[in-house]
């Protein structure tokens, strides 16, 4: 299996969660006060949605890599 063939893989693996999912979300954590040696600390939950478009793309160009590179052979 060569390296173009991985890619598209990932690609449709990608594309397929991101369809599924919609998006994901991680959170971060920041310093809301200081007072000398007390710290406040603030964790957020930020969301990123992945657009149906990307998704949809991503699967599009995965099959195209894997039919692209079965045909150079």
């Amino acid at each position: 299996m060569n390296s173009n063939q991985i890619i598209a893989i990932v690609l449709i693996v990608a594309g397929i969660l991101g369809l599924a999912y919609g998006g994901f979300s991680y959170d971060k954590e920041t310093t809301g006060a200081k007072l000398g040696p007390i710290e406040l600390k603030v964790t957020e939950t930020k969301t990123v949605n992945v657009p149906m478009w990307a998704g949809i793309g991503a699967i599009a160009v995965g099959g195209l890599l894997l039919v692209l590179g079965a045909r150079k052979k």
